[in-house]
């Protein structure tokens, strides 16, 4: 009897460690994220400073972060208002880039995997990039071409963008009350 109630108590609490630890993981590299509007990044993911919850994520999703000396990566799953992004719907991207050597934007579904388009565009660059003026980015994602900065979304669901900066100045992954600027993402018209 009391093996039985040991086992039981063994089993019931991995299932609800490990429960708890797909949903600390399930949107990002768990509790130590920076988070710009929409924006999230987890700095410390690619370093020996990652805490356990980072590693499970990365484990789980087999992916391997950037180190933070080489640069860092913001994630978006919505807008600035909070609504998930949505690949039938025209979403915008406009404002500065937070300071970096280089930068790239990619575009894909919830899961991670690039979206397959007749025009084979998955992601913008800094150096490709068309800029205003004043040094701010106007990008479109929408089903149908657009003019200028355009990213197609392939008439999906939910999509995740990836903003990869290279080089970047270390304290925008330190500074958590001023977070850096990043492009803010307004969904325009949705069917």
């Amino acid at each position: 009897m009391r093996a039985t109630s040991f086992i039981a108590s063994l089993a019931i609490g991995a299932a609800i460690g490990l429960g708890l630890t797909w949903l600390t993981t399930a949107d990002g590299y768990g509790p130590d994220v920076v988070t710009a509007g929409a924006w999230k990044a987890w700095p410390k993911s690619g370093t020996d400073d990652a805490d356990p919850y980072a590693r499970a994520a990365l484990a789980r999703q087999g992916t391997v972060p950037l180190e933070l000396a080489d640069g860092l990566a913001f994630i978006a799953r919505t807008d600035d208002a909070g609504r998930p992004l949505d690949g039938r719907c025209d979403i915008r991207l406009s404002g500065r880039m937070p300071q970096a050597r280089y930068w790239t934007l990619t575009l894909a579904d919830e899961k991670g995997r690039l979206i397959a388009n007749p025009a084979a565009r998955y992601g913008l660059t800094s150096a490709e990039a068309l800029w205003s003026g004043d040094g701010s980015i106007d990008i479109a994602l929408a089903p149908k071409a657009r003019p200028g900065n355009w990213l197609p979304t392939g008439d999906r669901g939910r999509l995740m963008l990836t903003l990869r900066l290279y080089d970047a100045p270390v304290g925008i992954a330190n500074r958590t009350d001023d977070p850096p600027e990043t492009p803010k993402i307004t969904t325009e018209r949705c069917p």
